[in-house]
């Protein structure tokens, strides 16, 4: 299977099955020298492992990582990086009928056109536990960003129809409730929506918001490796988004150039800046500065309890109740993926850029 790796100078490969021995990834790329510990991958893995509230499926995996290779003496060495996650809680019985009919939803009917066979456990390579490799590498991303002074913040815009404030915006309340919401009003109202979701045996779709701040200008290219272009394909490659956008995004589409565009400004410290960030904080494919505000649309779990019409191999028209264990909604647990893919991708953008100049050249060399 083509199409498990990500990334041109900071690149990973995913690899392994919901219900296989375990998941994993490897980074190639990362410079020598950056402080690494399993702790550090550790706290990103705890934020989209299962079985954490009622909202999450009940799956009780811990999630632990093992560095297999790359770290030595607690410090990358330059070589490539194996993180493992070893599957403890697998239920494979529960999907053994699934192997007869396909989901609505779910990959199965195109894994079954593309490559004639399939595993059917838990989805196989295209379940949500696939991420794990994702936000193992996505730890050490943000951790390389982080010493750059580059920062994110990701959270839970909307469940639903219930959309967090712009008012009520605390940061501190991203925390303090499961659903990853920074506001805890909204908070509230979308765990009663929820609640009424799964009465019904229903799920619920929603939205997570990236802003990444302390990037530098001019990172990204103004063709084809575009900024926004290579974010855009980052996220859109988690199984569940359905939709991307940079800045005022969609909305744009309603907008004039007097309403739109971001006015330059000089700023106190005398630098180039906006008064405003309509543009997300990329023009013409490359940062401009300002902070990258980034959103994922988030489609419902497609495993639902109540009774769903499908076609079985043979052909046949059937209705089908889906077993096993699901979250209710994926958003909460795919706020740490959608930041991980992002910070890949700045983590890449940045070490490409570092040929764009002479003088970036002449500084490290000469």
């Amino acid at each position: 299977m083509a199409g498990s790796s990500f990334g041109n100078i900071f690149r990973i490969t995913t690899w392994g099955e919901s219900h296989g021995k375990g998941l994993g990834v490897v980074v190639d790329g990362c410079p020598a020298g950056l402080p690494l510990c399993e702790e550090d991958i550790q706290k990103f893995l705890n934020r989209r492992k299962p079985g954490q509230s009622k909202y999450t499926t009940p799956r009780k995996e811990d999630d632990a990582v093992e560095i297999l290779s790359g770290v030595f003496e607690g410090k990358t060495t330059g070589t490539p990086i194996s993180l493992a996650v070893y599957n403890r809680n697998q239920q494979s019985k529960d999907y053994s009928e699934i192997a007869s009919y396909y989901r609505p939803g779910h990959a199965d009917y195109t894994f079954d056109a593309k490559y004639g066979f399939r595993d059917y456990r838990g989805g196989g390579r295209s379940s949500g536990r696939e991420t794990i490799g994702r936000v193992a590498a996505g730890a050490v991303a943000v951790k390389i960003l982080n010493r750059l002074g580059i920062t994110f913040t990701t959270y839970t815009k909307s469940i639903g129809p219930v959309t967090a404030s712009k008012k009520n915006f605390d940061a501190a309340q991203i925390t303090k409730n499961p659903l990853y919401m920074p506001d805890a009003e909204a908070a509230e109202n979308a765990a009663a929506y929820l609640e009424a979701c799964m009465a019904e045996l229903n799920s619920s779709g929603g939205t997570v918001e990236c802003i990444i701040q302390g990037m530098p200008a001019g990172i990204g290219d103004p063709v084809f490796e575009k900024l926004n272009a290579n974010l855009a394909k980052a996220v859109m490659s988690i199984g569940a988004v359905k939709g991307f956008e940079i800045g005022d995004g969609c909305d744009v589409a309603k907008a004039t150039g007097r309403t739109n565009n971001d006015a330059f400004c000089i700023n106190t410290d005398g630098a180039v800046a906006k008064k405003t960030n309509h543009a997300g904080g990329i023009l013409g494919g490359m940062s401009d500065g300002s902070d990258i505000l980034l959103r994922a649309s988030i489609k419902p779990t497609p495993s639902i309890t109540a009774t769903q019409q499908t076609v079985n191999k043979s052909g046949e028209e059937i209705d089908i109740s889906i077993k096993g264990r699901h979250d209710p909604i994926i958003v909460p647990r795919a706020v740490v993926v959608v930041e991980s893919m992002a910070a890949i991708t700045i983590a890449d953008a940045l070490f490409a850029n570092m040929s764009a100049k002479m003088e970036h050249l002449e500084k490290f060399y000469k």
